[in-house]
């Protein structure tokens, strides 16, 4: 009797800590399934209800840090970034977050430890306990499935259910099971008719800048002020400009360059998504550098990460970006070890400037250059803006926002906006009759943003965690269309620059741009038959590889 009390006491713990108890049954069975599991090792209800307790609080915890930090709950499949570089990462980047978490993690293995220790129960048969867990596994795999099994994925980026969303995921193997190829998890059972090309609207080849900010986004998205400058920089009187919805919140980069760069929702790919510049290496035949090249482009990367980071040489090599240059091949007055102290734009911008400069001075050919910066990435806690810089700017923001982090995030953001526009002027003046479409958006949201949403009593799963900003400014040459959508995903970016450009389109990208009516602002989110069908067709002409053999991968000689 007590044993049962116990578990009843235990049970009403764990549906408190889901925070909206929509499907309590669920959340109860699961919590049943886990203590059946650990019946099976300890033989006695009580130790097994409490270790089950502990085990549930544990992935409560790990949740709500992740949420926190990604906007996204804690699924089955995340455990295999912890050997991805994540822990290693939150040590470096977010040291109070990591002590805290690790502390919390050593309480609850102590309070496991003691209860093994410490607790007794009465003996229960092996028999019993074998039956106890089928029951158990059974009774959970029914209600995954009543509940529509997969449908618990819309949930990832609410504030709550923490622990059964967890267990949810378990259940769905599929979503974490390793497999040799990729999963996709909106491809139809049928393809769709891929549209006509789309010819030229100009004669004019304008190079093609596309600009990732690391971790910016307007603050007007959440009622807070800018200066001009930054307006000008975020929303340019003669650009064009709106909202971008991007995957990803905190971090992850590589998942937007992705989607912009293929035309495709880094989300598609579930488990998946976090390692496709890893696993996804030569599996994705068009993209937006693909398509230039055959257009009689030149492409070129140059980024502020050393070659080594995350695979990047070879994935960009996979989608035929010929030219890359990464921080630790700038040649000098750009200084590595003083640039990775602040990873500042200012430097960034004019090394840019001058490989693009040389790149053009020894073949004129059309551009299409992807530069990535990572200035305002976090943590904001620590200044990296230098005294006497910006001061104006971040007492300006401190002054609508009574907090230090979002002081550092503008002053940052002011840097970054005088940078780059004497990057772009720059450019104008060495190249004044040379057509320039300059793309620029934001990859995501930084942590700091937490703090806005703390100030004005904003929701964490706010939808607005995942929007940042994107403009487009033609440079010697009117763009080809007079606007763009308001509101508008990453995996459609690239397509609208195209459109932007003039130049012709391609069936693939003709046919990705007939579904931004319907899902060019929510690519993933939207539950689109078209969008679905139209990724089966990319997937059966061999566009994208999902399969389990090796891919063709780029060789060394054109890699180099």
């Amino acid at each position: 009797m007590t044993a049962i009390l116990l578990w009843g006491v235990a049970a009403a713990i764990v549906l408190a800590s889901e925070r909206r108890v929509t499907r309590p049954t669920f959340s109860l069975v699961a919590f049943a399934f886990l203590t059946a599991l650990f019946l099976l090792a300890t033989g006695d209800l009580p130790r097994a209800t409490l270790l089950a307790l502990i085990l549930t609080l544990t992935i409560v915890g790990a949740s709500a840090v992740k949420h926190h930090h990604s906007g996204m709950k804690f699924a089955v499949a995340d455990l295999a970034l912890t050997f991805a570089g994540t822990i290693p990462f939150m040590l470096r980047q977010y040291r109070r977050t990591a002590t805290l978490t690790i502390a919390g993690a050593v309480l609850l293995a102590l309070a496991a430890i003691a209860t093994l220790a410490l607790v007794r129960g009465e003996p229960i048969t092996f028999p019993l306990r074998l039956l106890a867990f089928a029951i158990a596994c059974a009774a959970l795999y029914a209600l995954w499935r009543f509940d529509g099994g997969t449908a618990y994925r819309v949930d990832v980026t609410r504030q709550d259910r923490f622990f059964s969303f967890f267990i949810a995921s378990l259940v769905d193997v599929a979503s974490w099971w390793p497999s040799g190829g990729l999963r996709m998890l909106d491809v139809a059972a049928t393809p769709l008719p891929p549209e006509a090309p789309v010819p030229a609207r100009s004669e004019i080849r304008p190079d093609i800048i596309v600009i990732q900010h690391e971790s910016v986004f307007d603050p007007r998205l959440y009622g807070l002020p800018v200066d001009d400058r930054v307006a000008e920089f975020l929303t340019p009187r003669d650009g064009l400009n709106g909202t971008l919805h991007v995957d990803i919140y905190g971090g992850g980069s590589w998942q937007t360059e992705f989607s912009l760069l293929t035309g495709l929702s880094s989300a598609s790919f579930g488990p998946d998504s976090y390692f496709l510049f890893k696993k996804g290496v030569g599996r994705f035949r068009h993209s937006l550098p693909s398509e230039l090249t055959a257009l009689g482009y030149r492409t070129m990367l140059a980024t502020s990460c050393r070659r080594e980071f995350m695979n990047y040489d070879a994935f960009y090599a996979g989608l035929g970006v010929k030219e890359r240059v990464f921080s630790d091949e700038f040649p000098a007055p750009f200084d590595l070890a003083a640039f990775e102290i602040t990873n500042s734009d200012t430097d960034f911008f004019a090394a840019t400037e001058g490989a693009i400069e040389r790149s053009i001075d020894r073949d004129p050919a059309p551009r299409f250059i992807m530069a990535l910066t990572n200035y305002n990435h976090g943590p904001h806690e620590t200044r990296l803006v230098p005294p006497g810089r910006f001061e104006d700017e971040r007492r300006f923001a401190l002054a609508a926002l009574p907090d230090a982090t979002y002081g550092e995030y503008f002053a940052r953001l002011a840097e970054t906006a005088e940078s780059y526009a004497a990057f772009r002027d720059a450019l104008r003046a060495r190249y004044p009759d040379r057509p320039m479409l300059i793309v620029r958006y934001g990859d995501h949201q930084p942590t700091m943003s937490r703090a806005i949403e703390a100030a004005r009593d904003i929701a964490p799963d706010d939808p607005r965690q995942f929007e940042t900003f994107y403009a487009i400014e033609a440079v010697n040459f009117e763009p080809a269309i007079a606007s763009v959508p308001e509101k508008l995903d990453i995996a459609m970016l690239g397509t609208v620059a195209l459109q932007a450009s003039g130049l012709p389109l391609d069936a693939i990208t003709a046919t990705r741009a007939s579904l931004i009516d319907e899902c060019g602002a929510l690519y993933m989110a939207t539950p689109s038959e078209r969008k679905d069908r139209f990724h089966k067709t990319l997937v059966d002409q061999g566009w994208i590889d999902l399969g389990t053999t090796t891919p063709v991968l780029p060789t060394v000689a054109e890699r180099a």
